[in-house]
């Protein structure tokens, strides 16, 4: 309680400066010689600023009140800092060391005072001796983290995973009354992620309180914040207050924690997890999975392998990310490559790693990239069903086939088609001493009526049924007009962003050998000048002498011994050609650089991020179609619903986030059903805190 002499008096001329929180200073001359306290007009105490123990005891006081300490340090002509000296001294050495301050060992004043209590008090300057305090408690502070962290890079379990780290440093740790946030709607994500796909404790289990930085990818990923960089745009406490830090820290504070999480090396053991969860979990279709390539260009100066870029018809420095969805788009697993990676080994590779997850293996679908004999001799031996669209098609002949011979007929995508099957055998062998596999597959001949085109097929469908409209639904659902995952993931959300670069010298170092291409060349240049002898020979005619035998050394015999020894040298150089090893190391070459490699580790977090939202916002537009039937409007009402404003509260036992209602009725009315939704799963934090979302007025009128 504050000491001091009430005063009733007022004054009408004095100078008042509002503190905040109701109270006020009151100065009655200009040279702010004494001051009264007012709380809300009424006098609580009365000031000699002259006196400089008083003028710190005020400080002390004051700022336990939770007034805005800036206005005080305005009202009062003192520093900013002074304020934070003397709260620190306080702290630290009591009533007693503030009231001293500076009392240095040689000082000749007071010196009765330091004779009596000289043994009792510190002495030296107090601000030094706050300054040495709070340099040893940080000193601290970073041991026990990096103690928490060393700890933190092993899996733990639930048990273990409480025990080892701080309460501190754990999500929504922070206690708050009702806060106005620009991105409340991100919280759906986080009950979604947590409910469903047990997204913090899989993070925490791995990294620890290095989980903070999947937090900001979360906010990257779900509001299509580019870069690390492009956060400096963001409001920090709105910001992390929905996300369970806080506040969001500086640019270089957040590269620290990415770099921390990202020498730990997990992430592909993290992925496995996460992909294994959800197949266990029944969050993604387990009946037709699609493969594809993307392209991530890299623009840098190093030498990388080269990828291909479809748009542009191209190669073009970069990896190829080889992803694997489910039939409505959901991202099953996806692995980084140098180059142009290998497609074909991926299809095998993803349902092998997944087969003792899987009641059957599921049916592949892969463009005309996978076209191969080679392959499809790999996949019916493997007994791995798939479907694929058939190359070189003769068009001719596809249009030449009667109408009635499709007898099968259905709709897609509001489109008419028909659909023929018949036979296709292939033969291949790996080499000419192997043994020739000869087999059949089933060619499919789609006839779209809508577009009166006409295209072709191949399925086999190992030892599961797959029918023909099944099949041909198979490959029209992920290709052509229906292509949209890419597509929607690149708007939506920084795929190619790769925080972290770092290069490494690459394994493959093996490039075409450059022989190779000028033994080409030279046998080019050699055709052309036997193609030009032979048209010469073709218009010289022979030269004979008068007894009608054959003139020696004539034109045409000397053009006859030109074109011997021309075939004769191009015979020559197609036997060098063929001795010469088809790649070689670049680093047994004198003028070529090595190749680089890109470190994928930290591209593998940030994907992982982006893979997680892809597939919750999947998911959720899935709970909001069941309340909302207009289709084409689906996915913009999920945006705008996670795009809303609202206000957040953070209590002992639950962290509550109140959205703004949608102006329309039937779009609130879904807003509603969702949150309703999410907030009935009874998603917790690590600390028992229940999360829920509502929809409703601003609760801090």
């Amino acid at each position: 309680m504050l000491q001091g002499d009430l005063v009733n008096e007022q004054d009408d001329h004095e100078q008042r400066c509002s503190l905040g929180n109701g109270f006020v200073l009151a100065f009655s001359d200009a040279e702010k010689r004494q001051c009264k306290l007012l709380h809300y007009d009424n006098p609580i105490k009365l000031v000699d600023l002259s006196d400089k123990v008083a003028k710190k005891l005020l400080v002390i006081e004051v700022v336990e009140l939770r007034v805005n300490q800036s206005r005080l340090a305005d009202a009062l002509e003192i520093s900013r800092q002074t304020i934070h000296n003397y709260r620190e001294t306080h702290k630290y050495f009591g009533m007693e060391g503030l009231v001293h301050g500076y009392n240095p060992a040689d000082s000749k004043s007071l010196e009765v005072q330091r004779k009596l209590h000289g043994s009792e008090r510190a002495q030296g300057n107090k601000a030094e001796q706050v300054a040495a305090i709070r340099a040893e408690k940080r000193e601290a502070e970073k041991a026990q983290r990096a103690s928490i962290q060393a700890a933190m890079n092993f899996s733990f379990g639930e048990d273990d995973l409480s025990r080892k780290v701080a309460a501190e440093q754990q999500p929504f740790s922070q206690n708050h009354a009702w806060e106005a946030t620009r991105y409340a709607g991100l919280f759906l994500y986080w009950i979604a992620l947590i409910a469903r796909w047990n997204w913090l404790h899989l993070i925490m289990g791995h990294f620890g309180e290095a989980w903070r930085i999947f937090a900001v990818f979360l906010l990257m990923g779900g509001r299509n914040i580019r870069s690390i960089e492009q956060l400096k745009h963001v409001r920090k406490r709105e910001a992390g207050r929905v996300l369970g830090l806080g506040r969001l820290p500086a640019k270089t504070i957040l590269w620290e924690w990415f770099y921390t999480a990202a020498r730990c090396g997990l992430a592909r053991t993290l992925l496995k997890d996460y992909f294994r969860h959800q197949i266990r979990s029944g969050l993604i279709g387990m009946w037709i999975w699609f493969t594809d390539g993307h392209l991530l260009p890299y623009t840098g100066k190093e030498k990388v392998h080269y990828s291909y870029n479809t748009q542009r018809r191209m190669p073009v420095p970069g990896r190829t990310s080889q992803v694997t969805c489910d039939a409505s788009g959901r991202i099953v697993d996806f692995v980084i490559e140098e180059g142009k990676g290998g497609m074909k080994q991926q299809i095998l590779d993803v349902v092998e790693q997944w087969l003792p997850e899987l009641p059957a293996r599921p049916i592949a679908v892969f463009d005309r990239e996978g076209y191969d004999s080679g392959f499809f001799s790999k996949l019916v031996e493997a007994e791995q069903p798939f479907v694929t669209w058939d190359k070189n098609v003769d068009t001719k002949r596809l249009a030449s086939i009667p109408d009635e011979r499709f007898t099968l007929q259905f709709q897609f995508n509001d489109k008419h088609y028909r659909v023929l099957e018949e036979e296709k055998s292939f033969r291949y062998a790996e080499n000419k001493e192997a043994p020739e596999h000869t087999f059949t597959l089933r060619h499919l001949v789609i006839w779209n009526c809508t577009s009166h085109r006409r295209t072709a097929g191949l399925a086999y469908n190992g030892a599961i049924t797959l029918s023909t409209e099944e099949a041909t639904c198979g490959i029209l659902s992920r290709w052509g007009a229906s292509e949209n995952t890419f597509k929607h993931i690149l708007n939506r959300h920084p795929l190619h962003y790769h925080p972290g670069f770092k290069l490494v010298e690459s394994e493959c170092q093996e490039i075409a050998n450059p022989e190779i291409k000028e033994k080409r060349h030279l046998l080019a240049r050699l055709g052309k000048t036997l193609d030009r002898l032979l048209r010469k020979l073709s218009k010289t005619p022979e030269s004979k002498k008068k007894d009608g035998t054959p003139r020696h050394n004539s034109r045409r015999q000397r053009l006859e011994n030109d074109i011997e020894q021309q075939q004769a040298q191009i015979e020559q150089v197609r036997k060098e050609k063929q001795a010469l090893p088809e790649k070689i190391d670049v680093s047994k070459l004198t003028n070529y650089r090595s190749f680089k490699q890109i470190d994928n580790e930290g591209k593998y977090l940030f994907d992982f991020v982006t893979t997680a939202v892809w597939n919750a916002r999947k998911q959720m537009t899935e709970w909001l179609r069941e309340c909302y039937k207009q289709e084409n409007d689906l996915v913009d009402l999920f945006y705008a619903i996670t795009d809303c404003h609202g206000w957040i509260q953070c209590t002992d036992g639950e962290v509550r986030v109140r959205l703004e209602p949608l102006q329309q009725a039937k779009r609130r009315s879904a807003q509603e059903y969702l949150c309703r939704k999410l907030t009935s799963f009874g998603a917790q934090t690590p600390m028992g805190k229940r999360l829920v979302v509502e929809v409703g007025e601003s609760p801090m009128k």
